[in-house]
């Protein structure tokens, strides 16, 4: 009795993934081209030297008194701009999130389908959402430090208009995905729309939103930093001039103190969501 074996490729789909290979290239290639992407400067004698140098100092963070002294004031200032800013957004974002949320919508319990008018508001409540959103956190900062000037104001302004856009977005989108049973009971016993919100829709939906609004707290600690450097102050305007010194020492002690921001608002939501859970 004879076995007749037949060779195959170990990938039968080999064709479609060098095809789909070669077509992602093909397209790479001409954005390298317009974005003049020249890894190879990197090689230079010139930058190799700087670099050298700034890691050099960098492997020892700054630990000077003077300089933690102000470390301290920056890291302080910039959970100040991000915590301020945050709480601006939500006070624009819950009202928002309020109007927009089709479950609480009153005129839609008899019908099935909301008021015409209470559609366009809602329609218009998410257009300026979606304008606030559209528009990054470091194009209003930089909107704002030529209005106002230079310092902490511009980055809590910038900060609130796009968050409160984000927030109500999500927020609305959370609690549109959870039980509405216990909201439409209260809706149809006569209960208004806040209260419907808080002892209906909100219990559900406790554990993320406050997960969420933590993350997004998070992303304005980091988005402070960034808008630093566009003069809207905190710990990114410091590290933007040691950046420009090449004080290797200075960025890694401030790169330092922003990971373990970014540590402490993970752990907090964490706490947060086993409380909660």
């Amino acid at each position: 009795m004879t076995t007749t074996l037949t060779s195959t490729h170990p990938d039968p789909a080999w064709r479609g993934r060098v095809a789909a290979c070669v077509l992602a290239l093909l397209l790479l290639w001409p954005m390298l081209v317009v974005t003049e992407f020249k890894p190879w400067l990197l090689l230079d004698w010139q930058s190799l030297s700087a670099t050298g140098r700034f890691l050099a100092d960098f492997l020892v963070p700054a630990h000077s008194s003077e300089f933690l002294l102000m470390l301290a004031e920056q890291t302080w200032q910039t959970v100040a701009i991000a915590t301020a800013g945050l709480t601006l957004a939500l006070i624009g974002a819950i009202p928002a999130t309020l109007i927009i949320n089709e479950q609480l919508s009153i005129s839609r319990l008899g019908t099935g389908r909301m008021h015409p008018l209470a559609r366009a508001v809602r329609q218009l409540v998410r257009w300026k959402m979606v304008l606030l959103r559209s528009v990054p956190e470091l194009v209003w900062a930089l909107i704002f430090v030529r209005i106002i000037g230079l310092g902490p104001t511009a980055g809590v302004l910038a900060i609130a208009l796009t968050y409160c856009g984000m927030l109500g977005k999500v927020y609305a989108e959370i609690l549109e995905s959870s039980d509405a049973r216990a909201s439409n009971a209260l809706l149809a016993n006569g209960s208004g729309r806040l209260a419907a919100l808080l002892y209906g829709a909100l219990p559900e939906a406790a554990a993320e939103l406050m997960s969420y609004t933590v993350y997004r707290w998070e992303c304005a600690i980091r988005g402070s930093v960034v808008m630093g450097f566009v003069g809207a102050g905190g710990l990114g305007q410091r590290m933007d001039e040691s950046m420009k010194m090449l004080a290797g020492a200075e960025v890694s002690a401030m790169l330092l103190v922003f990971v373990a921001l970014v540590a402490l608002a993970d752990l907090f939501s964490k706490t947060l969501r086993r409380r909660l859970g």
